[in-house]
């Protein structure tokens, strides 16, 4: 999630607004068969009926997965219906912003890790997993970074870092983010590497630096490689599907200590080039390389749906529904998590505003917290998902 930065990190308007000029149903799995739409993007006669009460980190449960949520320290602690939610729906938590350099990192020899520990006993405390993010990003980083890291200390600072905050989770965290978003072709960089300040300083070994200090610091903790952008059938998401590819088979064959992919599935609402075919043998490329996968930062972007409230809810619980679909039929993905649960806590209420000034519906509570058709369809996509 972004706290101050421009709509460039998820590259929204780089994707196609066409639609599909017929119907097509696609098998995945065994008797489940996923419909994608000819003119309208809702479905009138399209079924989101669930059995049973269960919340969806019991769903998860059952089939050997894990469902969780982000969230922020300010948001549980002024909103105890809100926390009430969360620990119903979820078995883990990420924190939204408060493990990234900008709110870990007041100065260059100051951590300050106050609200980070109180999501981690939270987390403990309601029975809940933690995971960290993230470690290494283009973003978010405090003031003096500029000021002060340059290309004879970037190493030191990067290391530093890492060890500091692997370290003092150590033995709380069930996964890290250590490298996030670290590819960009766009940024026009031979190898589509992303123009950040880690690789204007330190080149591309800086992601496997990366991985063997947290291990050193944390060899208990899952060490994910997580990005944006790789799951619609377009240029740039194919693009990015194979250079991530390559990246991860690199890493690999040197014996790095990198143990999962991350999907970070900010799905658009209006976007009709999804192929499951093609998405699911990239899931299985990465499964054949021995790592595991996650859905790190799932949401529903609706800014481009209609304004009825009805048919808008309608269109994301199928983009929720067709997408995890396919995705969980991987059974190396291990785990799901959306980037918020309620309505009334999204990034995108700022990031991706809608024009008629109606308020975005993006997860699976509305901003009462009371379940849409949105939780149905992830409840239905857990409850037909393979068993691990």
């Amino acid at each position: 999630m972004l706290k101050n930065s421009s709509l460039s990190r998820r590259c929204f308007l780089h994707v196609s607004l066409s639609g599909l000029a017929g119907a097509t149903a696609v098998a995945v799995g065994k008797n489940r068969y996923l419909m994608y739409p000819c003119q309208a993007l809702d479905k009138p006669k399209r079924d989101f009926e669930v059995h049973g009460l269960a919340p969806l980190r019991k769903r998860a449960a059952a089939k050997g997965l894990i469902y969780g949520a982000a969230s922020m320290q300010d948001y549980l602690v002024s909103d105890k219906n809100l926390e009430a939610s969360l620990k119903s729906e979820c078995n883990i938590l990420v924190p939204e912003n408060e493990l990234k350099w900008d709110f870990l990192r007041p100065a260059p020899n100051k951590f300050d890790f106050t609200r980070g520990d109180w999501l981690a006993q939270f987390a403990i405390r309601n029975g809940m997993l933690f995971r960290g993010h993230t470690l290494v990003w283009h973003q978010q980083q405090p003031q003096w970074f500029k000021e002060v890291v340059n290309r004879q200390n970037a190493e030191k600072f990067l290391v530093e870092h890492i060890t500091t905050v692997t370290k003092h989770y150590a033995g709380q965290m069930h996964s890290w983010d250590v490298v996030n978003e670290a590819i960009e072709p766009n940024d026009g960089l031979k190898g589509g590497w992303r123009r950040s300040p880690w690789f204007e300083f330190l080149g591309s070994d800086y992601i496997e630096l990366a991985y063997q200090v947290a291990a050193q610091a944390d060899p208990k903790a899952m060490l994910v490689y997580n990005e944006n952008d790789l799951e619609y059938d377009t240029p740039k998401h194919e693009t990015k599907r194979t250079i991530v590819l390559k990246l991860l088979e690199r890493l690999k064959s040197r014996g790095t200590p990198i143990h999962a992919l991350g999907v970070q599935s900010h799905l658009m609402g209006h976007e009709t080039h999804f192929n499951p075919k093609k998405l699911r043998s990239f899931l299985s490329n990465v499964a054949s390389l021995g790592l595991k996968i996650l859905v790190t930062e799932l949401d529903v972007i609706d800014q481009q749906l209609p304004s009825s409230t009805y048919e808008r809810d309608r269109i994301v619980a199928a983009r929720y529904e067709d997408y995890l679909s396919v995705v969980l039929d991987e059974r190396a993905v291990i785990a799901v998590l959306t980037w918020g649960l309620s309505d009334r806590r999204t990034w995108l209420s700022m990031f991706t505003p809608r024009s008629d000034k109606t308020p975005v519906r993006p997860l699976p509570l509305d901003s009462n917290l009371q379940r849409k058709v949105a939780w149905n369809a992830m409840a239905r996509a857990f409850d037909h998902a393979p068993k691990r």
